[in-house]
């Protein structure tokens, strides 16, 4: 194979090779710089190729099609830039069973419900902030807010959602309470305020940073899109417990002297 050309019939582990023939040293170091890989740091241990976003993305263009069997094994590689990619190929499959035209189609939303339920099964190999929030939007955000199926019937099914949802929320795993949390992107971006606000609520008192800029982002982006007076009435309700960094994330987008009138609220309750 011409190593210098990308394939659609490559395998994952074709994929791989194909990667590491691209690596980068010296943009290496910067990534495990900039996704905080040292000891101690949330992403320990993580390994990098020093591929940039775009290069990973034209192999995701000729990979499309990797049946889900080949998607796992690129999941699992040590390389954080080829478990993008296998999140990614999740990314383009959800999307093209997610078009309008196919929103109600019975075998689209079996195919839908399949790519889930394997997204579900291996988020934790999303490892690091960017490989969730560049999948859990676009899959996981996308999917509560189409038709499903349970018990062989079609429906929202928005008890069984929640469920799904509160499971990555209660679990001890940063990243897929990150996931719960980021993946209302999407929910907010259809209209619908009601997950980020249960989700931001939910993750107030949480103790990582990531969280908190989590949380203030998915406030910022519902108050932009959908209602800065929503955004205001949940400030006003949990204001003196919020940490700070959510805090500035959610108003960045007010105006100035009212970033200011929110930022002098004192704390008064001790986040957990």
């Amino acid at each position: 194979m011409n190593w210098t050309e990308p394939s659609s019939t490559m395998n994952a582990e074709e994929i791989i090779i194909y990667m590491e023939s691209l690596r980068n040293e010296g943009q290496q170091h910067v990534l495990k710089r900039f996704f905080k890989t040292g000891k101690g740091e949330y992403g320990e241990g993580d390994e990098f190729l020093g591929l940039k976003v775009p290069q990973t993305r034209e192999v995701v263009k000729m990979a499309k099609d990797l049946p889900l069997e080949e998607v796992k094994k690129l999941l699992y590689c040590r390389w954080h830039e080829v478990r993008l990619c296998g999140l990614l190929i999740l990314v383009c499959q959800f999307e093209r069973q997610a078009k309008k035209r196919l929103e109600n189609d019975a075998e689209a939303i079996t195919r839908r419900d399949r790519l889930v339920s394997f997204y579900l099964e291996h988020a934790h190999q999303a490892n690091n902030w960017d490989l969730v929030d560049m999948s859990a939007p676009k899959i996981l955000g996308h999917w509560l807010m189409l038709p499903t199926m349970q018990g062989g019937k079609v429906g929202l099914n928005e008890e069984y959602k929640r469920s799904v949802i509160d499971a990555l929320a209660g679990s001890n795993n940063l990243w897929l309470q990150r996931t719960s949390m980021v993946c209302t992107w999407k929910t907010t971006q259809q209209g619908a305020p009601t997950w980020c606000l249960r989700l931001a609520e939910k993750h107030l008192h949480h103790s990582h940073d990531l969280m908190h800029k989590a949380v203030g982002w998915m406030l910022r982006e519902m108050g932009k899109r959908i209602s800065e007076d929503l955004l205001r009435s949940f400030l006003s309700e949990h204001i003196h417990e919020m940490p700070r960094t959510a805090l500035r994330y959610a108003i960045e987008k007010l105006p100035e002297e009212e970033r200011r009138y929110w930022m002098n609220i004192p704390v008064t309750k001790v986040s957990k």
